[in-house]
């Protein structure tokens, strides 16, 4: 997240939008060009590779994600709640910055830069939750329960972007039924699912 210029950020933005945009890693400098409204040769004097563009966006919007989403939720030892509030900030977000949203719904499940939002956090508090019976699942289901967690926040964001749900029922509603899938009861896990939710922290 460091070491990236104004100008790097500005066309680093742009490209993720033309990806969520077009569901595709298939960007032009050119298409590049016109929405950082810069100049073409901006773009060359700022991209080491326009191959390796898509992957350091993708793994630079997973790292920012995680890091804001830890602070989120920083002085919450309760690891149901840490998930749910993860699985809520995403949804929020998805609504609040719509392009966030599509490029992650196009690509979190397939892509390997991505799979940092599925493997950092989350995986850390199942696997925390398991080991202080918080969850219940064997060890060899983590992928799987990892899975859940995952399945749950991009539907909640489909159904969001599709105008099916607010992001507030839809959040709750997945963040509660992951819960329920891991073995927290019903209506504690909805008890949670509920609370007041903390605003996404801002990175310094």
């Amino acid at each position: 997240m460091t070491g990236r210029t104004a100008v790097q950020k500005r066309i680093h933005e742009a490209a993720l939008k033309l990806f969520a945009v077009k569901g595709s890693t298939d960007v032009s400098v050119s298409e590049l060009a016109d929405a950082a409204g810069v100049a073409r040769g901006t773009i060359y004097n700022n991209l080491e590779s326009r191959n390796d563009l898509f992957h350091t966006v993708a793994a630079q919007m997973a790292q920012e994600m995680d890091q804001r989403v830890v602070a989120s939720y920083a002085g919450t030892n309760d690891y149901a709640a840490r998930l749910a509030i993860g699985i809520r900030l995403y949804v929020r977000r998805s609504h609040e910055e719509q392009h966030w949203g599509r490029f992650l719904l196009h690509f979190g499940s397939t892509t390997e830069s991505l799979q940092e939002f599925w493997s950092g956090p989350p995986m850390q508090d199942l696997m925390m939750g398991l080991e202080r019976r918080r969850f219940e699942f064997r060890p060899e289901q983590a992928r799987a329960a990892l899975g859940i967690v995952a399945g749950a926040t991009l539907s909640a964001i489909a159904l969001v972007l599709q105008g099916l749900r607010t992001w507030r029922d839809a959040g709750s509603d997945a963040a509660e039924l992951a819960l329920r899938a891991l073995g927290v009861p019903v209506p504690e896990a909805r008890e949670i699912a509920c609370r007041e939710l903390p605003p996404l922290a801002d990175l310094a």
